[in-house]
């Protein structure tokens, strides 16, 4: 993974938990529920955009080496890999 992608993802975190944290400041201070929602959706839509950038990541460099090599166990590890987290992540 390149440093600058490294690097945006960790921003991306950080962002995402000064955001976590000031839900719970919201929670608190007794917000209004709508608000304090409105915050946990962000939250989630930031993590669904690093996940898929870490994704992209994995499909790029682990997956593809994986089909590159010809080998085909490590090529079912990683198909496995997916499948595994798609299924986990459907729950």
């Amino acid at each position: 993974m390149a440093e600058n992608a490294a690097t945006q993802k960790l921003n991306r975190l950080a962002r995402i938990e000064g955001q976590v944290r000031g839900i719970s400041r919201m929670v608190e201070e007794g917000r209004y529920c709508i608000d304090i929602l409105h915050q946990i959706q962000a939250v989630k839509s930031a993590l669904t955009k690093v996940e898929s950038a870490v994704l992209k990541d994995h499909a790029a460099c682990c997956v593809s080496e994986a089909i590159a090599s010809g080998d085909d166990a490590e090529q079912r590890q990683k198909f496995n890999e997916l499948i595994d987290l798609f299924e986990k992540s459907r729950k």
